[in-house]
């Protein structure tokens, strides 16, 4: 079985401190089955919720359809420098990045290859779907339409599709961001490892002014 599609339901602020993680299979089948995950503090009511879409890999190939790549590799691409933020160590901090097409610091579309500089946790060895899922819930940030200082825009949700299983370090989010007079948007991003494209994200935005 691989994911093939995973959401990510983002309930109530996500605190800094000890958490747990609880598992499920909600529908198992020959051919797909359905998984989920809690993320709680402990004794506490799940701050986040994760439910996957696993299919089977195919025991006999079948013929593959394999878009092309058509974006810069990330070592012909300067490093980017992220949001001005007030401290040293955080998520800029962690992530390389590497834009082809606009800027953090930038309004509208963005096209950003990334790279994870330290493990999601501790201890534990960064697999390439790693990558991609924390790439991916970057989307909203690299194709940001508003100012930062003056508007809210925060997903809450995350769900990307996988036609492929990454590989390598790095991953590209090909992001574009809209947004509707009444306060909701979406960013939809493509999503590309070093071989060419292998899926796509999506992020519900609630929008306001601060």
């Amino acid at each position: 079985m691989r994911i093939a599609r995973i959401t990510y339901e983002i309930l109530r602020p996500v605190p800094i401190g000890e958490l747990e993680v609880t598992t499920s299979v909600l529908r198992s089948g020959r051919g797909t089955e359905v998984v989920e995950a809690a993320l709680a503090p402990a004794g506490g009511a799940p701050v986040m919720l994760a439910r996957a879409l696993r299919i089977r890999v195919a025991e006999e190939p079948v013929p593959a359809v394999v878009p092309a790549a058509v974006l810069p590799p990330p070592g012909e691409v300067g490093v980017t420098p992220f949001f001005p933020v007030p401290w040293e160590t955080g998520y800029h901090s962690s992530v390389e990045t590497r834009f082809t097409e606009g800027a953090f610091v930038e309004a509208g579309p963005g096209t950003c290859w990334m790279r994870m500089r330290v493990p999601l946790v501790a201890g534990e060895e960064v697999r390439p779907l790693d990558r991609v899922l924390v790439a991916a819930d970057s989307g909203n940030g690299i194709s940001a339409v508003m100012d930062f200082g003056r508007f809210v825009f925060v997903n809450g949700d995350l769900t990307v599709h996988l036609h492929r299983h990454p590989v390598g370090e790095w991953v590209c989010v090909e992001a574009r961001t809209s947004v509707d007079a009444a306060g909701i948007g979406l960013a939809d991003s493509r999503l590309h490892d070093e071989k060419g494209p292998i899926g796509r994200g999506a992020q519900s935005l609630f929008v306001a002014g601060r």
